[in-house]
């Protein structure tokens, strides 16, 4: 039966490395149907193929590579594409997006997803042309950058419009947060999807297509697609729409101090004193050269820069994005903004994120502060805050697992374990997964996100930025204007679990559709509505021009991801924050005083998702109503099953 939807290449490839073997294989409807695509998709692979047995690193752990119906369709933004495996840092979870052109470059290549089984012999790599996929001879590329491993696959095939995904020497030296890194200079960062890659002596994808995709109603779908870039043109969303396309995320340095939320020597605050020497304006005046959107983007938030004299000449190059300005520059009490994009270029060329790389140096700094780490145990570095040749130097050594950077390479938890005493005190992580860029002690919902995410401590599965943006007339329409101005309040927990479950849902559906969070969470344009106005009419599935069957499946989507982890171990005790976000006050800057009221935030998250407030875990007839029958009963044996409303 040919796969009957359109939006879809409509198959995909299911690869046993051990056996060399690759199957093509028709998309399964019920994949389309039930989790859409993207993450959707990937948490029902995971969920049949992988468990609590599974080594990250063993060949039994799982690669999913994958796309969305919007990936690669007219629709803005849509140039994204998503990993997925149990993931080596948290051994949960883990989910890592990035934009740029190799998704729909895929999908035109003719494979909405690749699935990786197993450990080949010898380093290889995929390579996609028009419905072929053939495994390729990878030894060259071995111990090579990912900015040259793209240059000679691309010389081998004698096409200079090649997309790539591929990892460097990070994820062949297994560092647990090795990335991917696509078109260069993109970085599915999150997470270390890099390494299981490097564990399966897989180098990467290349593909190359000239396919397209098919629509199922073309007039609908352009006139459902002119009602959403509509609403970009909304004068609501003028300054927030500038802002991106002035300065891309670098803007946020100065968002997020003006609020106190900018994490800053470890999290000790959240207010750095010195973030305009890091922020947008000189980076705009002295570094940017220009500025790229990814495909089908009306937006064009990626920076371009280039260093022209100095220690750290370089360039052109992509970036800085705003998490790396602040890994490296705040939380590390440096306000070198040429060493900060240094390090950045470098991490993208090692293939490794520059969140985890940058938080996990920061914790070093601060146990060199408290005694915990000395000379003698940082191979004579010296870990003072802000001393920028030990932190260029320690990007290296955390890349080659050489020295201290081979515990560095493992994250804050397992570094903190390694090292014992009170080094837990100062691993600023959820689940084992360094906290990204916000402090939730100036944002109450920040640390329900932190707490809840299924893969750790990160904004980017749930953040809400309603309340920041002071939208009342947004708030009102989603929650109702009852509950407007506790919402608005950044600082009460009052509500904030209704809305993380409801932004939760959002953005399954917008990790499984797939395409980017700009639009979506800041500004807020986008939101349900979209989605039953373009799917319907771009693939044929009648079922999602219904709200409530999109909501449904948003929900589906959560509860699958979220219930993989309860099967690893998961339970409320875990959804948690570290020491230093939840019982010590902000100690300076706009937000001092400020605690998250987790337990309150919990409760009432719980009792939105359906699930029990002791455990987290999920209760039977909401995953029944939700058709998820199969992890229901596997639950149930389990012994992870709430039972009863």
């Amino acid at each position: 039966m040919t796969f009957p939807y359109k939006g879809y290449a409509g198959h995909y490839l299911d690869i046993d490395l051990t056996k060399g073997k690759i199957h093509k294989r028709e998309m399964e409807k019920e994949w389309a149907r039930l989790y859409l695509g993207g993450a959707g998709v990937a948490a029902k692979i995971l969920w049949d193929s992988t468990g609590p047995d599974t080594d990250p690193l063993s060949p039994d752990n799982v690669v999913v590579v994958g796309t969305g119906p919007l990936t690669g369709s007219m629709f803005s933004p849509s140039g994204r594409m998503m990993f997925a495996a149990k993931g080596p840092l948290t051994g949960v979870w883990a989910e890592s997006h990035v934009g740029g052109f190799f998704g729909p470059e895929m999908k035109y290549a003719g494979f909405d997803f690749v699935v990786i089984h197993g450990r080949s012999p010898k380093p290889v790599y995929l390579f996609l042309r028009d419905g072929h996929a053939e495994l390729l001879d990878a030894s060259d590329l071995w111990g090579r950058e990912t900015d040259v491993t793209t240059q000679m696959i691309r010389e081998e095939h004698k096409d200079p419009a090649v997309e790539t995904a591929v990892i460097g020497t990070a994820g062949e030296n297994l560092v647990s947060y090795a990335s991917v890194i696509v078109d260069v200079y993109r970085a599915a960062g999150r997470c270390g999807i890099g390494a299981v890659l490097g564990s399966k002596n897989v180098k990467g994808i290349a593909c190359r297509g000239s396919l397209g995709l098919e629509v199922h109603d073309m007039d609908k779908y352009l006139e459902a697609n002119a009602e959403e870039m509509a609403k970009l043109n909304d004068p609501l969303w003028t300054a927030s729409l500038a802002s991106l396309r002035k300065y891309g995320t670098t803007d946020l340095v100065a968002i997020i101090n003006e609020i106190g939320r900018l994490p800053t020597k470890n999290h000790w605050t959240g207010f750095y004193e010195q973030a305009d020497d890091i922020g947008p304006e000189i980076i705009a005046e002295k570094y940017r050269t220009t500025q790229e959107a990814c495909h089908g983007c009306a937006i064009g938030c990626k920076y371009i820069y280039k260093v022209k004299k100095g220690a750290f000449t370089g360039g052109p190059a992509g970036g800085p994005e705003y998490e790396t300005l602040m890994a490296f520059g705040s939380n590390c009490l440096n306000n070198d903004v040429e060493s900060i994009l240094h390090m950045g270029t470098r991490c993208d060329l090692i293939g490794m994120d520059t969140i985890s790389c940058g938080k996990t140096i920061g914790f070093a700094m601060e146990l060199w502060e408290k005694g915990i780490l000395t000379k003698k145990d940082t191979d004579g570095l010296d870990l003072s805050w802000g001393n920028v040749d030990s932190m260029v130097k320690l990007v290296e050594m955390i890349g080659k697992r050489e020295g201290i950077g081979d515990m560095l390479s493992k994250g804050v938890r397992k570094a903190a374990e390694i090292i014992g005493g009170d080094a837990w005190k100062y691993a600023v992580h959820v689940k084992g997964l360094e906290a990204s860029g916000q402090d939730p002690r100036a944002h109450q919902s920040i640390g329900l996100t932190y707490a809840t995410n299924v893969r750790g401590a990160d904004h980017l599965r749930s953040i809400s930025c309603i309340e920041e943006l002071g939208y009342p007339e947004i708030a009102g329409a989603r929650f109702g204007a009852e509950k407007a101005d506790e919402i608005l309040d950044i600082m009460s927990p009052k509500h904030k679990g209704e809305i993380i479950k409801d932004m939760e849902d959002l953005y399954a559906l917008v990790d499984s559709a797939v395409i980017c969070k700009y639009s979506t969470m800041w500004p807020p344009i986008y939101y349900y509505d979209t989605f039953v106005n373009v799917i319907s009419p771009l693939t044929g599935m009648t079922e999602w021009s219904d709200m409530k069957y999109v909501k449904q499946t948003a929900e589906r989507i959560s509860h699958l991801r979220r219930a993989y982890n309860h099967r690893l171990g998961i339970t409320r005790k875990q959804e948690n924050l570290p020491q230093r976000l939840l019982k010590e006050p902000m100690p300076t800057g706009p937000a001092k005083g400020g605690l998250p009221d987790l337990d309150e935030m919990l409760d009432e998250y719980y009792d939105f998702r359906g699930c029990d407030r002791e455990t987290g875990f999920p209760k039977r007839e909401k995953l029944q109503e939700l058709g998820l029958d199969y992890v229901a009963d596997d639950l149930a044996k389990r012994k992870m099953l709430a039972r009863g409303k």
